[in-house]
């Protein structure tokens, strides 16, 4: 069984005991999708905890999981909150990264994000473009160490987005606060050891075959319940692994290993990732799908469409946001969440 929120609603005064809140977010909703055995109902929310919350331990599971409030993330001086959305700036030190090569002068260019209101800078040292090459993490680590410790000295929160252990661990030790990993641990042996020894928090990414690559080909029957099942079974064993479950941030990996239809799919469905009880990354930002959906705009052309699917996540309740365009994102965000401020207040 699967649930799906739906059915959105402004506000919810006026509707008690009609409607359900995201993640003690922003957004609430009047029903869920209910995805079972390959058919699909709506049931309300009413509805939903005089029946099915009452008789199904799953259902009830993903209920409680949708609705608990995500604790932030207290990071040395630096607390990430996940009550509304946040920013995530992308910080590429590769020469072939598909998005354009790197700043001539990354740390300064990192502080500017953090300016201009990011919350977190992810710094990359391997381009994970289809096609790339392989880094040899050597290289990759010297691409990234003095990057991670000048934004560090500089205050900024800093992720590190590898699939190498030992750039984990050179990053951290530099100052880094969290491990984006787009093989979600499982590219590197070790990577589960090293995020285990750190306590540090991980984004666990989903990819069709993450220890060959992040591109692999897949054919989904459901491209939805398939991905939500693959990560629920990551997240489980990543804590079973010693990793503090209140730690770990899903990504359902737009864009990787995944046809425009899978990822269109996944985005009208991404409600349903709040199932898994752990806050969500959307990196969609200048992906492939917007240019097979826009006349083939290169990469530098995408704002738009990066801006329309980070509104997207945002009305799903998705908490981190990770973009290359932080300023018009932000811009973006303030405006839509005046937009829900002025709802909830009543119209």
């Amino acid at each position: 069984m699967h649930l799906r929120p739906v059915q959105f609603v402004d506000t919810p005064i006026g509707h008690d005991g009609e409607v359900a809140r995201i993640a003690a977010g922003m957004q609430w909703f009047a029903a869920y999708e209910v995805i079972e055995d390959g058919a699909r109902r709506t049931i309300s929310i009413a509805e939903f905890d005089k029946t099915l919350g009452a008789t199904d331990e799953r259902a009830a599971r993903l209920h409680a999981a949708i609705t608990a409030p995500r604790a932030p993330l207290v990071l040395g001086e630096r607390t990430l909150r996940f009550d509304q959305p946040q920013i995530a700036g992308i910080l590429n030190v590769t020469p072939d990264s598909f998005s354009g090569g790197a700043s001539d002068d990354p740390v300064a260019a990192g502080v500017a994000m953090t300016g201009a209101g990011a919350a977190l800078i992810d710094v990359g040292g391997e381009s994970t473009r289809p096609g790339a090459q392989t880094v040899w993490e050597g290289d990759e680590i010297e691409r990234t160490d003095p990057v991670v410790r000048g934004l560090a000295k500089a205050g900024t929160l800093v992720s590190i987005d590898t699939r190498k252990a030992a750039v984990m661990e050179a990053a951290l030790a530099g100052g880094a606060a969290i491990v984006n990993d787009v093989s979600a641990l499982i590219w590197d042996d070790r990577a589960l050891g090293v995020v285990t020894k750190a306590g540090c928090p991980v984004v666990l990414m989903h990819s069709p075959d993450p220890a060959k690559g992040p591109h692999g080909g897949a054919s989904y029957g459901d491209v939805l319940t398939e991905v939500f099942d693959w990560l629920e079974d990551r997240v489980a064993t990543v804590v079973a692994g010693g990793v503090d479950r209140a730690k770990i941030i899903v990504d359902p990996g737009i864009g990787f290993g995944k046809r425009l239809a899978d990822n269109l799919a996944l985005l009208n469905g991404l409600a349903m990732f709040h199932g898994l009880g752990c806050p969500i990354m959307l990196g969609a930002s200048r992906k492939r799908m917007i240019g097979a959906l826009s006349n083939e705009a290169p990469p530098d052309r995408r704002l738009g469409g990066s801006l329309a699917l980070a509104l997207k996540g945002a009305e799903a309740g998705i908490q981190l946001l990770r973009v290359h365009d932080v300023a018009e994102t932000v811009q973006a965000l303030k405006v839509w969440r005046g937009l829900r401020d002025r709802a909830l207040v009543g119209r």
